[in-house]
C-alpha cells in the first residue's frame, strides 16, 4: 500500500509574517490534517548559525527526526533539516525542509518497520519534487540500520544508560501522557535518534510503537511527544518548565541515576554489547519490564550483574523452577554463587534461600549444593539473621564436610563469648546451622541457653505492642528441631520467671513455646495460666491466685518458689490487701514465706491498710475499723513469723499497728504516747494511713472512761501537736456525744480531764476549753435536772469539793446566760 507524502518548506521571499509553506501533498491528506502537522513540521534553527555556512557546518545543524500520532488516530513520521536557501528564508543563506510520510490508522511502515528504523532511509529528500507528483508518492523502506554502531554508543552512555532506559520505559507505558516529555540533552540530534534505537531495540514492540518522538526542539515545554531531543543550550530552559532532563553530552552523573532493576540490567546487557539477549528475555515468561527474565538470560550469559538484578533474577526462578533447563539452571546457580561477588545484600540472599527451597528435591544436589554453602556462610559471618537455611540433609557428602569444617570453629567460638551483645536472632540462627552442619556444640550450650533466655525476654519487652516478636518463627523452629535446645531453654526461662513472672506471661501470651510435655516447668505454666484466669475470674484475685497455684503443679510446701512466681503474677503492681495477705500467710508456712521472699509482700499489705473511723469504745467504727484489726491482727502474726527478716522503718511500722491491736483489745505496756511517738520516728516516712490509724486507736482509749489517768498525764503534758489535734476530732465526734448525754458518769469524767491541766504546754489548754464550751456544755444542757446532779455529785466524789464548786461555778454560768438571753429577748419582744 502506497503512502501519502507531505513537503514544508520555509517561507518564500515575499511571504513575511509566514514560518513556512506546504509545498506538495499527497491524497487523503485533509486540509484539517495539515493544520495540525504542520507545527510539527516546523524547524528552529539553533543560535549562532553563520551567515553563509559552509558545507561541514551546514551538514553538522540539527535535523529534527519525527514520529507523532495525529488527532485522528494517524501517524506522522517526517524529517526537517536545514538546507540551502536560493533566496530569502528563514536565516540568511539557511532555510529548511520537511518531509513527512502519513500512517493511516492501523497502517505500518513498508516491511512492518518501527518509525525509528526509517531515521537513516536514503528516500528522505531536501526538495520538493519537481514536475508532476505521483499519485499516491511512497517511500520505500530504507536499510534496518538502526542497530549499527548502537554498540559502541551504548558504551559511550554507559553513565547515563540506566537512568534514561527507565525513564523511556515510564515514557512508553500506556497512561503516559504526552504532554510532560522526556529530554535527552545531546549535541548532535543523531545521538537522540541513537537512544530512540537503544529504545527500539530494549522495549517490547508494543511499547516502542507508543514512543513518540523529535529528535530536535528548540522548546521542549510545548512539545506534545513522549521524547525529545535538545542542544546543551536549550537545556536549562527544559528544566525549567518542570520536565525530566537528560544530559549525555557533558560530565557523567556522580550516581548511577535509577533505582530501577530492569532498566540496570538493560544497561549491563548493552555495555556487554549483547543486545540479542533482550529477544532470548522476552520469550521467558512473566512481565514485559520484569527485572528477572532479562536477569536471568544475562547471567546464563556471563553478563556480571549487581545485588538487585542477581536478587531479581533469584527471585524469578524461585517462583518458576520448571521454566529453565536444566543447563541454564546450573549457569543461573554458578553465577549467583561466584566467589568473586562482595557486594551481596540481604534481599539477595532472601531470594537465594527461595531459589534453593524451590530447586531442592528437582535437581541433583551437585547443583544446589554452591547455593546451600553460600547460605549457611552468609548465616554465620553475614549476620543475616531472616535467612531462610536448608535443610541438613543438604550438605550429605564431600561439599557439606567441607562447608562445616570452614565455619565450624566461628560458630563455637561466637556461641561461647559471653562479652559481646548477641542478638536472639543471631543466637537462633547459629544454632540452627551448628545442627545443619552437625557441629558439636554440647559443651557450650548451657551458657548459651542460660543468655539466650533473659535476652529473649527482653528483646521482646523492647519491642513493644503485643505482635508476635520478629525473631519468634525462627525460634519455633529451632525448638521444634533440636530436643536438647527446647529442653535447656524452657528449664532456663522456668528458672528466671520467680523473678519477674509478669515478663515471663507477657512473653508467653506473644510467643506460644512448646512446654506441654513432660518437664515440670511449674513457673512457665503458671505464667501461661494467669491470662485465662484474670479473663474468668475477673477482679477476684484470690480465686485467680488458686488457680495459677494448681496450674504449677506442685505444692508451695515443697516448692516454695512457686508462692513467689503466683503473687508476682497476680500483685504484680501493688499491694495485696489485708484480707488477701491473711490468705497467702495461711496457705503455707513462715518457712515458705521466707524461702520464697513473699513475706515482704505481707509486709507491704498490713501497712498499706486503710485507716479506720475513729471511735470512742475502741469498737470497730465500720469496715474500714475492721479493716484496721485485721491488718493489727496480720502485723502482730507477721512479727512473730519474721522476726529475722523484718527491720528498719517496717518492723517500727508493723509494731505501731501491732500497739493498735492491743490498744483495742489488750493491755499495752505504759507510755502509751511516747510509745507511739517512738515508733512513728522510726517509721518514717510513714504511710498517712498508718499514722492516722495509731492516733485513732491511742486517742480512742485515752477518751474510754477506764484509760489510766498516767497514761493521759502523758499525753497532756507531751504537748504533741498532731497527737492532741487526733483527741480533738475524735471527742467532737457523734459517739462521744452521745455517750456525754447519756452518760452522767462519763460526762463527769470528761469535765475532769478538760479542767484538770490548764497549764499543761501551749496545744491542751484551748484545745480543752474549746471542748467544755462546745462539746460537753451543750451535752449538759441535754441532760434532766437529776442527770446534772448526777454528774455534780460524780465530779465530787471522784475529785474534791472544790471541783463540785468548780461545776456548779461552770454550770451555773451557762445557766445564767441562758436566762440573761432570754430576759433580753422579752425586753426586745416589748
Amino acid at each position: 500500500m502506497s503512502l501519502a507524502q507531505v513537503h514544508y518548506t520555509s517561507a518564500a521571499p515575499g511571504d513575511e509574517g509566514t514560518a513556512g509553506r506546504f509545498t506538495a501533498v499527497g491524497p487523503g491528506v485533509s486540509g484539517a490534517l495539515l493544520a495540525e502537522i504542520e507545527p510539527l513540521l516546523r524547524h528552529e534553527l539553533p543560535d549562532g548559525v553563520p551567515d553563509h555556512p559552509s558545507d561541514g557546518e551546514l551538514r553538522s545543524l540539527p535535523q529534527a527526526f519525527t514520529y507523532a500520532a495525529l488527532s485522528d488516530g494517524s501517524r506522522l513520521v517526517s524529517r526537517s533539516a536545514p538546507v540551502w536557501a536560493t533566496g530569502g528564508g528563514v536565516g540568511p543563506g539557511v532555510r529548511f525542509h520537511a518531509h513527512a510520510v502519513h500512517l493511516p490508522p492501523g497502517v505500518p511502515l513498508p516491511g512492518d518497520r518501527l518509525p525509528v528504523e526509517a531515521w537513516r532511509s536514503p528516500h528522505w529528500v531536501a526538495v520538493t519534487p519537481g514536475g508532476a507528483i505521483p499519485d499516491p508518492l511512497t517511500l520505500p523502506p530504507g536499510p534496518t540500520a538502526v542497530s549499527e554502531g548502537l554498540d559502541d554508543f551504548a558504551v559511550s552512555r554507559g553513565p547515563w544508560l540506566a537512568a534514561v532506559l527507565a525513564d523511556l520505559r515510564r515514557a512508553s507505558e500506556p497512561t503516559e501522557s504526552g504532554g510532560r516529555p522526556v529530554v535527552l540533552v545531546e549535541r548532535q540530534s543523531a545521538d537522540v535518534a541513537r537512544w530512540l534505537g537503544l529504545a527500539s531495540v530494549t522495549l517490547p514492540r508494543e511499547s516502542a510503537e507508543r514512543l513518540t518522538f523529535t529528535t530536535y526542539t528548540r522548546r521542549p515545554g510545548s512539545s506534545a511527544a513522549r521524547v525529545v531531543g535538545v542542544l546543551p543550550e536549550d537545556a536549562e530552559a527544559a528544566r525549567a518548565a518542570g520536565l525530566r532532563v537528560h544530559v549525555c553530552a557533558g560530565q557523567p552523573p556522580s550516581a548511577g541515576g535509577t533505582d530501577d532493576a530492569w532498566a540496570a540490567t538493560a544497561a549491563r546487557v548493552w555495555r556487554s554489547r549483547s543486545p540479542e539477549l533482550f529477544r532470548e528475555a522476552r520469550e521467558l515468561p512473566g512481565e514485559p519490564f520484569a527485572a528477572g527474565p532479562l536477569a536471568v538470560t544475562a547471567l546464563c550469559a556471563g553478563i556480571t550483574l549487581g545485588p538487585d538484578g542477581r536478587a531479581a533474577a533469584a527471585g524469578w526462578a524461585a517462583d518458576r523452577p520448571y521454566a529453565l533447563d536444566a543447563k541454564r539452571t546450573g549457569q543461573l546457580v554458578e553465577a549467583l554463587t561466584s566467589p568473586g561477588i562482595d557486594d551481596r545484600t540481604g534481599p539477595e540472599f532472601d531470594a537465594a534461600g527461595r531459589l534453593f527451597g524451590a530447586l531442592e528435591g528437582r535437581c541433583p544436589a551437585a547443583v544446589t549444593a554452591p547455593l546451600a554453602a553460600m547460605l549457611v556462610t552468609e548465616a554465620v559471618r553475614g549476620g543475616n539473621g531472616s535467612l531462610e537455611l536448608p535443610r541438613r540433609d543438604a550438605f550429605v557428602g564431600p561439599e557439606g564436610a567441607a562447608v562445616a569444617e570452614r565455619l565450624a570453629p566461628e560458630i563455637l567460638t561466637e556461641l561461647s563469648d559471653t562479652a559481646g551483645t548477641r542478638s536472639v536472632a543471631r543466637t537462633v540462627q547459629l544454632l540452627r546451622v551448628a545442627r545443619l552442619l552437625g557441629v558439636d556444640g554440647t559443651d557450650a550450650l548451657p551458657g548459651v541457653v542460660d543468655r539466650l533466655a533473659p535476652a529473649l525476654l527482653a528483646e521482646a519487652a523492647a519491642e513493644g505492642g503485643t505482635d508476635t516478636p520478629d525473631f519468634a518463627p525462627a525460634l519455633l523452629e529451632l525448638l521444634d528441631e533440636q530436643f536438647e535446645v527446647r529442653t535447656a531453654l524452657l528449664g532456663s526461662l522456668d528458672r528466671i520467671a520467680p523473678q519477674d513472672p509478669g515478663a515471663v506471661a507477657r512473653f508467653l501470651e506473644r510467643v506460644t513455646l512448646p512446654f506441654t510435655g513432660t518437664q515440670a516447668l511449674p513457673h512457665l505454666r503458671m505464667c501461661a495460666e494467669v491470662p485465662g484466669a484474670m479473663a474468668t475470674l475477673g477482679g477476684d484475685r484470690a480465686a485467680v491466685w488458686h488457680r495459677v497455684l494448681r496450674a504449677a503443679g506442685l505444692s508451695p510446701f515443697a516448692e516454695p518458689l512457686v508462692l513467689r512466681t503466683a503473687v508476682g503474677l497476680v500483685w504484680e503492681d501493688r499491694a495485696p490487701t489485708v484480707e488477701e495477705a491473711r490468705l497467702l500467710l495461711d496457705a503455707a508456712t513462715s518457712d515458705s514465706h521466707r524461702v520464697a521472699g513473699t513475706w515482704a509482700r505481707l509486709v507491704d499489705a498490713a501497712l498499706g491498710a486503710p485507716a479506720a473511723e475513729p471511735s470512742a469504745t475502741g469498737t470497730p467504727a465500720g469496715p474500714s475499723a475492721a479493716s484496721t484489726d485485721e491488718a493489727a491482727a496480720l502485723a502482730h502474726d507477721l512479727l512473730r513469723g519474721f522476726p529475722g527478716e523484718i527491720g528498719g522503718r517496717e518492723r517500727a511500722g508493723l509494731l505501731l499497728l501491732d500497739l493498735v491491736r492491743e490498744l483495742r483489745t489488750g493491755a499495752p505496756e505504759p507510755g502509751w504516747a511516747e510509745t507511739v511517738r517512738t515508733l512513728c520516728a522510726q517509721a518514717e516516712p510513714v504511710e498517712p494511713a498508718l499514722r492516722e490509724r495509731a492516733h485513732a486507736a491511742l486517742v480512742e482509749r485515752l477518751l474510754a472512761p477506764d484509760r489510766p489517768g498516767a497514761e493521759l498525764y502523758d499525753f497532756v503534758h507531751g504537748d504533741d501537736t498532731e497527737l492532741i489535734a487526733a483527741y480533738d476530732r475524735t471527742a467532737r465526734t457523734e459517739t462521744v456525744r452521745t455517750r456525754l448525754r447519756t452518760q452522767p458518769a462519763y460526762a463527769a469524767d470528761c469535765f475532769t480531764v478538760w479542767t484538770a491541766h490548764p497549764h499543761a504546754g501551749r496545744t491542751w489548754p484551748p484545745v480543752a476549753a474549746a471542748l467544755l464550751d462546745e462539746v460537753l456544755r451543750p451535752a449538759v444542757r441535754a441532760m434532766s435536772a437529776e442527770d446534772v446532779a448526777e454528774v455534780e455529785a460524780t465530779v465530787g466524789r471522784t475529785g474534791s469539793s472544790g471541783r463540785a464548786d468548780a461545776f456548779r461555778t461552770w454550770n451555773r454560768s451557762s445557766t445564767l446566760g441562758r436566762l440573761g438571753r432570754r430576759i433580753a429577748g422579752r425586753v426586745r419582744r416589748g
